[in-house]
């Protein structure tokens, strides 16, 4: 076991030999901190949580109470494999959060980025991928193998289905149930969710020249508001991106979807 002597840790708390704690780690009373947990410098853990697996955080995140990081994930082909769940830094938690480990069925650990956001009661299920400066809202749940990536926003009481891919930029409105992937900067709402326009909020969106902002609401009217298979898409795409290498993140969408695209009804 390796304390800081700059770490704070409650009386109450219990934490096993084997686990790493750096400096200026704050442990709220009544946590469990697991043999097998590394927790970076300037961590904050709310009381009566639980941390466990072979788990890694990062800096200066926060946690709030009740919440259980590192669980053995619900995937029934679970043998007690050493999967693992890697957190970067400044990510910010609420309470009750659930994040599972993973399953040597899928990439053997569950992966989070920096920066992100995550309300009270989030559950981010085995074998995730979440990029960096995402945001969850309360009551909201990723199933296993989920790939969210940077800057989407999903709102609250939101589920997303496993295996789905959710691209740069996309935002799922609230209340909404998503089973199929949504592409880079595409509004999703409803159950099932529907397109519904451009996320023209994202920060990724908002640095681009306008004439890029136009080229990706061009290509959106193409996706869905005109007659064409979705391969003709695609080579118009390959076409755009020689030019414009925003429609690169298109590109690297399509190379990872598997589910099929959200549609209108």
């Amino acid at each position: 076991m390796s304390i800081s002597s700059l770490a704070r840790i409650a009386a109450s708390s219990l934490v096993e030999a084997g686990a790493i704690i750096g400096a200026h780690v704050t442990i709220g009373p009544f946590c469990v901190i697991a043999a097998g947990v590394v927790i970076g410098e300037g961590t904050a853990i709310g009381s009566h949580s639980v941390i466990n697996g072979l788990t890694t955080i990062g800096r200066d995140n926060t946690f709030g109470q009740y919440s259980s990081i590192g669980e053995v994930n619900q995937d029934l082909k679970y043998a007690n494999e050493p999967t693992t769940l890697v957190i970067g830094d400044r990510n910010q938690i609420g309470k009750n959060a659930t994040f599972h480990r993973g399953t040597v069925q899928g990439r053997s650990a569950t992966l989070i980025g920096n920066d992100n956001l995550f309300l009270d009661s989030v559950h981010i299920g085995h074998d995730c991928v979440v990029g960096n400066g995402t945001q969850i809202g309360d009551n909201s749940g990723l199933a296993g193998h989920v790939e969210l990536d940077d800057e989407a926003r999903i709102g609250f009481m939101c589920a997303i289905h496993q295996f789905c891919v959710l691209g740069v930029g996309a935002r799922i409105v609230d209340r909404s149930a998503v089973v199929q992937d949504v592409p880079p900067f595409v509004i999703a709402k409803g159950n099932r969710a529907v397109p519904a326009g451009i996320n023209a909020t994202s920060k990724t969106f908002l640095a681009l020249e306008k004439y890029q902002q136009d080229l990706i609401h061009t290509f959106y009217d193409m996706l869905y508001h005109q007659s064409l298979a979705l391969e003709e898409v695609k080579q118009a795409l390959k076409i755009m991106e020689s030019d414009y290498p925003v429609m690169g993140l298109f590109d690297s969408f399509w190379t990872r979807s598997a589910r099929g695209i959200i549609r209108q009804k």
